[in-house]
């Protein structure tokens, strides 16, 4: 009607409300073919359904570790035949792509609750407080490991090239386990751990190396010593030694590392000793040392600026984990 009254694209898309280039298709195929329906086209026909995208879609938003296997069986229960990678590309059509899934401590329902109250009581602390907290953790540095995992871009049959390969040693090749500390004016103090850790050593670096990095960061008199809940923190040894030593503990909720800023710091600290290849835990450990000592104060500075948001990112989360 509107293209026999002579009138133009623009006049007939507005009195329709739609774009220019849809109307000149519709015109288009109207001319050439008679009909505005769509047309049958080229190419095989999806074996995959409606009904069977949505089977799909509903199976992995109830259990996200289906994998595409099982998908592939329970399509076939309703008598659709494909093959698995038509299941995961039809699922990154629709948004819902494989990833490896983060790792996270498991909360239980006190450890959720904890954490959520935690947030809460300290959401609107003054900065002063976090400044002048003393953050604390033990992390274990390896020679090689994990850490050293990455993906690498190499051709076909050329995977056990030398360039290719990650070495490894038996048992690991060793590794070394650390006691740090940081402020937002800075790192303070790194400590190798010899031997097993228990109450008696951890006091013993409590009492070498806390003092001079309050000392060195130039904490304020009210400053407060963060450390988490691992038994060698809590022992009644180490309570009595932190009491009779004067030194104020920060409550905090266990299975937290998320709430701990030093986390990412142990990341830079990683990262940068790997970089360097240590070859045996001599060099390890003095690298550790080495890279310790050269983390900006800005970089820390920045992390306890922003402490907020991990308290904010925790109450959103309503005590469960969260992305830091």
């Amino acid at each position: 009607m509107f293209v026999q009254s002579g009138k133009g694209y623009k006049a007939i898309s507005k009195a329709l409300g739609l774009q220019r280039t849809t109307v000149r298709a519709i015109i288009h195929k109207w001319q050439k073919h008679g009909t505005v329906v769509n047309l049958p086209r080229s190419g095989r026909p999806t074996k995959i359904t409606p009904r069977a995208q949505r089977r799909l879609i509903r199976e992995v938003t109830k259990d996200p570790r289906t994998t595409s296997k099982e998908l592939q069986a329970s399509l076939a229960s309703i008598k659709v035949s494909v093959h698995d990678s038509t299941i995961r590309k039809r699922l990154g059509k629709n948004g819902l792509h494989g990833r490896f899934p983060r790792r996270k401590p498991l909360l239980s329902k006190k450890n959720i609750r904890a954490r959520l109250n935690f947030a809460k009581k300290h959401l609107n602390d003054c900065q002063d407080f976090w400044e002048n907290t003393l953050w604390t953790d033990e992390t274990k540095v390896e020679l090689f490991g994990r850490q050293m995992s990455r993906y690498i871009w190499r051709k076909r049959n050329t995977a056990f090239q030398k360039k290719n390969i990650i070495p490894t040693v038996k048992y690991g090749g060793g590794s070394v386990m650390v006691w740090g500390c940081f402020a937002a004016s800075g790192p303070g103090r790194l400590a190798v751990i010899d031997g097993t850790m228990n109450s008696t050593v951890y006091q013993k670096i409590l009492k070498e190396n806390v003092r001079p990095s309050v000392r060195q960061l130039k904490l304020k008199r009210s400053w407060v010593l963060q450390q988490d809940n691992d038994p060698k923190h809590t022992s009644k040894s180490t309570s009595e030694w932190l009491k009779k030593n004067k030194m104020k503990t920060l409550e905090w909720p266990s299975q937290s590392p998320d709430l701990n800023p030093i986390e990412m710091l142990w990341h830079d600290l990683k990262k940068a000793v790997h970089a360097r290849k240590p070859s045996n835990k001599a060099e390890l450990q003095q690298f550790c040392k080495d890279e310790w000592a050269k983390i900006p104060p800005e970089r820390c500075k920045r992390l306890i600026a922003s402490y907020r948001k991990c308290l904010i990112a925790v109450i959103a989360a309503k005590g469960g984990p969260t992305s830091y």
